[in-house]
């Protein structure tokens, strides 16, 4: 008797908690973008295996002269492409053993069963000699209209950055190298940044991903709590605590990676009295609880984007009101998206205010940096009550004199009159530019159409194809240069003319009917994404 009372007593002590952990689990998204642990296992199981050429161009079944079609167009774009940019090509390879990052990205633009023959023949030259415009040109003169955007620096076009960089140096090249000390620029960039942001203090950083760190680690100080709120999919930096899934090699720990746009979120954020910050990027409201739509997934064509601004405006106002109400920090993560949706960011655009606020990239005026705001609250570093609790956070060349000179000329630039013009009906715009741009490969029978959140494009696949990423090397047959995940993340300058941009509209329809035309997008009765990933699962399990 004695022990049913022990166990009905253990049991109603743990219940609180096996309801909290249910409902976490709930509240995270069905995909391997929800389940971190599950991810990280996968990733380590999975083996390696790579198509050869007698199998490179039939993975989906297409008969031999649909292959043959194929294996000839490759091996021509092949050469055209080298014969083209011969010497941009021989500079990357040259360089491309010393260097970390282009191995990586080399490696990995297009799905890995492909990317050994790829790098093989399809060589992309990744040095440029110039930028001008919209337009880049690489070391052998060939011109490119550039949808790269600089990861998101890129907001005003390259002439702009050219202006700030040189103005910012002007300012402070009396200065020059001296740290530690202020240049008077500092000051008056951090009154700006308080009259944009609405918000009471300001803190140097040089990077986003450093920005980021530094205000969940004051948000983590001031609450004493330990986890951080961050949603499916989204890119805060490739810091551990924000990265928890593949490519970070510490398992999760004091984060929990919650369903966006999800009512039973709200739940776990109202139950849950360990959570010191919830983390925002606005640029998941284009591609919900999903990764970075990058072509090395592209392994068939169910990726897909859509954008409802009344929708994820609703759900940023339920989280400032949960946030409010449960005193956990709502951090909007404005690093990419700061400054192109409106001059105030994105708490200006959607109408919801943060506690605290990060930017970077673009903000820098065309060099490295990182920026918190925040209510001043959150951001004192110690506490006067007890003087060795503080919340340490320094850097060598946080508020660099170049750096601020550069941002302070940046800020010169967004209170003119032509840029302010240039936000008067921006999302108009380029939403009618996708719409045209959808319409027009409807006209023309291609399986292509594009999703937007404002300048910022991901092109997605109507028919079921295993080749859709080889779309990225005909767009640049064409003139047109996309960064390394290539046709999942176009980012376009806001000084795109109508001109500009139909010119590129021009490129695309060239390069997908080219493709159309040599084969890659075969069609066929029993071709589905279905049958593709039974086909990507019976090519893993032979192995």
């Amino acid at each position: 008797m004695n022990s049913t009372w022990i166990s009905l007593g253990l049991l109603a002590a743990w219940a609180p908690a096996l309801r909290r952990r249910i409902q976490l689990s709930r509240a995270k998204h069905r995909s391997l973008a929800g389940h971190s642990r599950m991810a990280k296992r996968l990733a380590r199981w999975l083996p390696g295996y790579s198509f050869d050429e007698s199998t490179f161009f039939g993975c989906d079944g297409a008969p031999a002269d649909i292959q043959a079609l194929r294996r000839a167009a490759f091996m021509a774009l092949a050469q055209t492409l080298q014969t083209r940019h011969s010497q941009s090509i021989a500079a990357t390879v040259s360089a491309r053993d010393n260097i970390s990052d282009m191995q990586f990205i080399t490696a990995y633009r297009v799905p890995f069963q492909f990317s050994p023959m790829v790098q093989k023949h399809l060589k992309v030259g990744s040095f440029l000699e110039s930028a001008q415009g919209v337009q880049v040109t690489d070391l052998d003169g060939q011109v490119f209209y550039d949808l790269t955007g600089s990861y998101g620096v890129n907001v005003f076009g390259a002439d702009f950055y050219k202006k700030t960089m040189a103005d910012g140096l002007a300012k402070t090249q009396a200065l020059g190298p001296v740290l530690g000390s202020y240049h008077p620029v500092v000051a008056s960039n951090a009154q700006r940044l308080k009259a944009i942001s609405g918000l009471d203090e300001v803190s140097f950083h040089m990077s986003g991903t450093e920005a980021v760190m530094q205000a969940v680690r004051l948000a983590r100080y001031h609450t004493g709590r330990p986890y951080i709120v961050r949603f499916c999919g989204a890119y805060h930096g490739w810091w551990e605590d924000v990265q928890p899934g593949p490519g970070n090699p510490m398992p999760p720990r004091e984060t929990y990676t919650l369903s966006d746009m999800n009512e039973r979120s709200l739940a776990v954020l109202r139950s849950r009295k360990d959570i010191a910050c919830v983390l925002i990027n606005p640029l998941q409201a284009l591609h919900t609880n999903a990764n970075a739509p990058g072509d090395s997934t592209l392994v068939d064509s169910s990726r897909r984007a859509a954008y409802d601004r009344e929708a994820y405006t609703t759900w940023l106002k339920a989280l400032r009101q949960v946030c409010t109400d449960k005193g956990i920090v709502l951090i909007f993560d404005e690093v990419f998206l700061g400054f192109r949706l409106a001059a105030g960011g994105a708490q200006a655009y959607f109408g919801v205010k943060a506690d605290m606020v990060t930017y970077g990239k673009t903000l820098g005026g065309g060099f490295p940096v990182g920026v918190v705001c925040g209510q001043h609250p959150w951001m004192r570093r110690f506490d006067e009550k007890r003087p060795a609790d503080i919340c340490f956070a320094r850097g060598t060349f946080n508020a660099h004199p170049v750096v601020m000179g550069a941002m302070s000329a940046f800020l010169d630039q967004l209170e003119t009159p032509e840029i302010q013009a240039i936000y008067q009906g921006v999302d108009a715009l380029w939403n009618a530019r996708a719409q045209h741009f959808n319409a027009t490969m409807q006209e023309h029978g291609l399986p292509l159409q594009a999703a937007n959140m404002s300048s910022v494009w991901t092109l997605f696949y109507t028919q079921a194809s295993r080749y859709n990423w080889m779309l990225q090397y005909y767009l640049r047959l064409e003139g047109l240069a996309l960064s390394w995940v290539g046709t999942g993340r176009l980012i376009f300058s806001l000084n795109y003319s109508d001109a500009d941009f139909e010119a590129v509209l021009e490129r695309f329809v060239r390069a997908a009917r080219q493709m159309q035309q040599d084969g890659w997008w075969w069609q066929d009765d029993q071709l589905t994404n279905r049958s593709i990933r039974r086909r990507i699962l019976k090519e893993t399990f032979k192995r």
